[in-house]
């Protein structure tokens, strides 16, 4: 498409590498970009991206195209208007804030602690694997009430979903792994709303929904509930422990520990970009979408619009407006379990800065956020101190009442 010289010379390996300067380059000169190898539109400023993911009557996600539908059939995720309504509305009211407060504090503590208790000898541990994923894991399968099923087997459907999905958005044939794993998640949801005799956020969902819609909609709830804190917690150890000024502040401070996971959510989203598609020929910013085109916000890009976040590339907790941050998207598809991935982060962060003295980046083994679409890094490994007791004060926030 003529017009988009920046988008033309923009890779979708150079995006999912270090996609930050490329990204700033558009935002300011082509805000809303056409790029060949993504055959689609790339929004990248922050009023424009609010404007797509409020306006579903104009850019819509319910399309063939949409890659998680193509993996695990039509859900909340993928359907819009009255379907997606119907679809969304038997699944939240245990993600309300005070419903999880209430209904998820004390099992997230509990978790948190039995997995820091495993790895915490050693005074090393790689920390996405060992501990982050794990506890995603445990809480998503408690919040759905999944029976028979193990955190490793979750984890492992999750992982092949992700794959798939990442692979059909590259453009490639999806692995097959993805839809065996599929196969057997929708087999453990079926097995459990079967049970009439347990009580789950399933079951009462398998009362409005047919049996595939509640599996569809199960797998998107556990792919984004484990890819958001998953990748919420390691994001959010990497900054602070890459930032000893910054991580000074939260010891010191205990308050301005949900400035940290906001500012980290701002920088780095987990999922980095969100996929909508034109129903309409309609003018966005500078360019002229056509009916059927693939319009791609990217959150990571909105993120970073210095017009809202002045010096938008510092890390900073105490930034004022860091909740102005878009890494949950907005609009309707605002993700449902927001709050339930804020509490699960909040606690991980706080009860590792107590129970690990000296906690700290493994210099040895260098991280960085990689990925097109959900980003974190492969690996964290981390190191601390061993036989200096518990943390005191100046270690880490106390957990709140």
């Amino acid at each position: 498409m003529i017009g988009f010289p920046l988008g033309a010379s923009t890779t979708l390996a150079e995006l999912a590498r270090d996609p930050h300067p490329r990204l700033a380059l558009l935002r300011a000169h082509e805000p809303v970009s056409w790029l060949p190898e993504l055959n689609g539109w790339l929004v990248t400023r922050r009023d424009l991206a609010l404007d797509v993911m409020r306006d579903a009557a104009a850019f819509t996600v319910d399309d063939p195209r949409f890659t998680t539908a193509q993996v695990v059939g039509p859900s909340m995720l993928s359907l819009d208007g009255a379907e997606h309504t119907r679809h969304r509305d038997p699944f939240a009211a245990p993600f309300r804030p005070r419903a999880v407060r209430e209904g998820f504090g004390s099992f997230i503590e509990r978790e948190t602690d039995r997995l820091i208790t495993e790895i915490e000898t050693p005074g090393t541990a790689e920390l996405r694997r060992a501990f982050a994923g794990p506890l995603a894991v445990a809480v998503v399968t408690e919040a759905l009430g999944l029976a028979g099923t193990t955190t490793d087997t979750v984890l492992s459907w999750y992982e092949a979903i992700v794959r798939s999905v990442s692979d059909l958005t590259a453009g490639a044939a999806a692995a097959p792994a993805g839809a065996a794993a599929y196969a057997r998640l929708k087999d453990a949801v079926e097995a459990t709303v079967a049970d009439r005799r347990t009580s789950s956020l399933l079951v009462s969902a398998a009362d409005r929904l047919a049996p595939a819609e509640v599996a569809s909609n199960a797998a998107v709830l556990m792919f984004g509930g484990i890819e958001t804190t998953e990748a919420m917690i390691t994001n959010a150890l990497l900054h602070l422990l890459s930032h000893p000024d910054q991580l000074a502040l939260v010891r010191n401070d205990p308050g301005l520990l949900d400035g940290a996971i906001e500012e980290s959510l701002r920088l780095e989203p987990g999922a980095a970009v969100v996929d909508r598609y034109a129903t309409r020929d309609t003018r966005l910013g500078p360019a002229t979408v056509r009916r059927g085109d693939l319009v791609t916000v990217s959150l990571a890009g909105a993120n970073r619009d210095p017009a809202v976040f002045p010096d938008p590339d510092r890390f900073d907790v105490r930034r004022d407006n860091a909740r102005l941050q878009l890494a949950f998207a907005h609009g309707p598809h605002h993700c449902l379990a927001a709050h339930l991935a804020r509490l699960e982060t909040r606690i991980a962060l706080q009860r590792l800065l107590e129970r690990l003295p000296g906690l700290r980046l493994d210099p040895e083994r260098p991280a960085s956020p990689y990925g097109l679409v959900f980003r974190k890094p492969d690996t964290l490994h981390l190191r601390w101190d061993v036989g200096s007791g518990p943390a005191d004060g100046r270690n880490g926030p106390t957990t709140p009442s």
